[in-house]
């Protein structure tokens, strides 16, 4: 198996074997998981700043010359695992931005470095700052899609726990709790801490890009057990039928949606409410149906440490057509009556 020396080399890179190719990207999750067992290193503490994101200044000078180096490698490696054209050499490339971050995170204090210009990699900060997690795409074909990440926890010794996309595995996804080595796979935009009184949750917002003509926004959770493991997936998503008496509940949420369109999907922090698009099925131009945003919200209230379903977010109406002015300003004798008539008269009297 080839290996890059460097993210220059990325183009000149090649394979011949497209089996080859599918089978090393099933080898990056345990070359991930040796990398991280060779690590040993400790990590001093931070106060967490209001977003979230710690600030320290015990980097060593040298320490921080290291991880700015490490980098600009890894910011070019992001840029090629997303943008590059050549199937191979956005495996080469993510498989050398697992193997960078590894020997980054290596360095003292790495959690406290934010690797800003790396954009293509998202890094979340939760409220309380007790770890951060990373995530990242890999484009595999028109129809399939990789995901890729690890959460670092904020301690004294390096804690690291890669995550390993399981999501095409996963049957009644919305109804599972998982651990980080069977993991619904995302690109995470956004995280929501919340507390239940003994415990912390962490609703992630993310982005699955799934196949061709189907994009999926998916609204999961994290929290860690008795034994300090992490855990994605909790009964807390509520939906409750009045008439029926009955609750419906979810350990995760899905939206599936055509790729034609766009969802929005997130926290709003005016309302204090998860909102998002409310989907309905429509003809597509194949035949088929697709699932579209109609225009109307739907959400979750945090309550009582659950996630309450909202039918309907905004219930604000009118009975008439907004406009600026009324068209008719009040006249009964409409656009072009007896009034309107004689004003003409006279205007052209006067000319």
């Amino acid at each position: 198996m080839h290996q890059l020396s460097n993210p220059a080399s990325i183009a000149k890179h090649r394979t011949g074997n497209n089996s080859h190719r599918l089978q090393g990207i099933r080898l990056i999750y345990p070359l991930f998981i040796l990398l991280i067992l060779c690590l040993n290193t400790t990590i001093s503490t931070a106060q967490p700043t209001s977003k979230g994101i710690p600030t320290d200044n015990t980097i060593q000078p040298n320490d921080l010359k290291a991880l700015q180096t490490f980098e600009d490698t890894l910011k070019v490696l992001a840029y090629h695992v997303l943008r590059d054209s050549i199937d191979e050499e956005r495996y080469y490339a993510c498989q050398a931005l697992i193997k960078t971050f590894a020997q980054a995170l290596k360095i003292d204090n790495s959690f406290f470095y934010k690797f800003d210009s790396v954009r293509n990699v998202s890094i979340m900060y939760p409220q309380d700052s007790a770890f951060r997690i990373l995530t990242w795409q890999l484009y595999v074909s028109a129809d399939e899609y990789k995901y890729y990440g690890a959460i670092q926890m904020r301690s004294k010794a390096l804690e690291l726990y890669p995550l390993s996309d399981r999501s095409e595995l996963l049957t009644r996804a919305e109804n599972k709790t998982v651990d980080h080595k069977n993991w619904y796979g995302a690109v995470y935009y956004n995280i929501k801490q919340v507390n239940t009184g003994t415990a912390s949750y962490y609703t992630l917002f993310g982005l699955d890009a799934f196949a061709l003509m189907s994009r999926r926004k998916v609204i999961d959770v994290l929290y860690f057990d008795e034994n300090g493991m992490p855990k994605f997936g909790a009964p807390i998503f509520v939906e409750i039928d009045p008439r029926e008496q009955t609750e419906t509940v979810k350990h995760r949420v899905i939206l599936e949606y055509s790729a034609q369109g766009a969802v929005s999907c997130n926290y709003n922090e005016e309302y204090d409410l998860i909102i998002f698009d409310n989907l309905i099925r429509v003809p597509s131009q194949f035949g088929t149906l697709m699932s579209v945003s109609d225009g109307s919200y739907r959400g979750y209230k945090f309550d009582a440490g659950r996630w309450l379903f909202i039918e309907k977010v905004f219930n604000d109406f009118q009975e008439r057509a907004p406009r600026e002015q009324p068209v008719l300003n009040g006249r009964k004798d409409g656009l072009f009556g007896p009034t309107q008539k004689k004003k003409r008269k006279r205007r052209k009297k006067k000319d």
